[in-house]
């Protein structure tokens, strides 16, 4: 029987890799941030991709990578929050699974992204915050197609066990 992927998607900051290695984890799947992934593969960080390259480079090798995942199974992938804004990448992971889509303020977003140490691309702006909400915007109605699963004010275990529940997965025994 085919053991479908589960797919974390949503904007930046939302914690689709911190959540997607604790559920992948708990439920014994392999763990792929399509981002992480992409560096290993180009031996360079997404940032110096986009200076250098530019984001339609980016977003070729993203959808390379989505057409060979979806060829695989038993996988939790956190994806880059911009790779669903292309259907065909959409269509491809849903052939392999259900896709969630986490959310969080925008307060919130600024504030995760912030203590990072790398700086994302698109937010190298005056303004970090007001491009921010510009691109919530821009992407809400690409979002709002995914079940909304909203990562503010709750804890990392909270937000496992609600993927869980939503993905109808069961909670292996712990040791």
């Amino acid at each position: 029987m085919p053991q479908p992927n589960i797919i974390l998607t949503g904007f930046m900051g939302t914690g689709k890799t911190t959540l997607g290695r604790l559920l992948a984890e708990r439920i014994d799947y392999d763990f792929i941030d399509t981002d992480a992934e992409i560096e290993k593969q180009i031996g360079q960080t997404i940032a110096e991709l986009f200076q250098t390259q530019g984001e339609a480079a980016f977003r070729k090798l993203e959808s390379k990578l989505v057409e060979d995942l979806a060829q695989k199974e038993r996988l939790v992938i956190a994806t880059g929050g911009g790779l669903v804004l292309n259907p065909k990448n959409v269509a491809a992971l849903r052939k392999t699974g259900g896709i969630i889509c986490l959310t969080a303020s925008a307060d919130e977003i600024l504030a995760r992204v912030s203590k990072q140490e790398d700086v994302r691309p698109l937010l190298k702006e005056r303004n970090p915050q007001a491009k921010i909400i510009a691109l919530l915007r821009q992407r809400e109605a690409i979002y709002q197609q995914f079940p909304q699963l909203s990562t503010s004010k709750r804890t990392p275990e909270e937000l496992v066990n609600l993927l869980l529940k939503h993905t109808s997965l069961r909670k292996t025994p712990s040791p």
